[in-house]
């Protein structure tokens, strides 16, 4: 992530239209990887990811002129790439008359998955971080795997500080004791 000194230049960057272009591919350089990263252990399906980094940036750049730098970028961007994969999501979810809840669906798309390349215990963690509902599974997953701030969540979830770790520590509760039951 940005300093908040980059962050700043390029938002004053993305505000000049000379420079806008040139500025957002910067972004795009800077932020492809973390948000695909987001949205993929959301999503499980590398092709479904990409859909969705792709969807993302199409956003942010249709909407660049309201952003106006009161969040901060990796926020604002963090925030359209979770809008994003809800809402995909819950079109799965409808599509397949399935709950995104059940592990077993969750699971299944991530054995078939011909891009993961993850061994039996990685696999058994994300079967338990796919048992977790989806809400908890979203802060488990920016917590432990992106060691993002609690208040950077906030941001982006629009949810308390403290419910987030209330939230997170249920979420890891949960995890060991599926690592207890199997």
């Amino acid at each position: 992530m940005l300093n908040k000194e980059k962050e700043e230049e390029l938002v004053k960057r993305l505000q000049n239209p000379k420079e806008c272009r040139q500025a957002f591919t910067e972004i795009i350089s800077l932020y492809s990887e973390p948000l695909y990263w987001q949205i993929r252990k959301m999503v499980v399906s590398h092709d479904d990811a990409n859909d969705l980094l792709q969807n993302t940036f199409l956003k942010a750049w249709s909407n660049i002129e309201y952003f106006r730098g009161e969040a901060k970028l990796s926020t604002w961007l963090y925030k359209i790439a979770i809008n994003e994969t809800i809402s995909f999501l819950n079109k799965e979810r409808q599509r397949q008359n399935e709950s995104i809840d059940d592990d077993a669906f969750l699971v299944a798309s991530l054995e078939s998955d011909e891009w993961f390349d993850g061994d039996e215990l990685q696999l058994e963690l994300q079967r338990a971080i796919a048992s977790l509902p989806e809400k908890q599974r979203l802060i488990f997953n920016m917590k432990y795997f992106d060691d993002m701030k609690y208040e950077d969540m906030s941001e982006i979830l629009g949810t308390s500080v403290g419910a987030l770790k209330a939230s997170y520590h249920h979420a890891v509760k949960k995890i060991e004791t599926f690592f207890k039951r199997n």
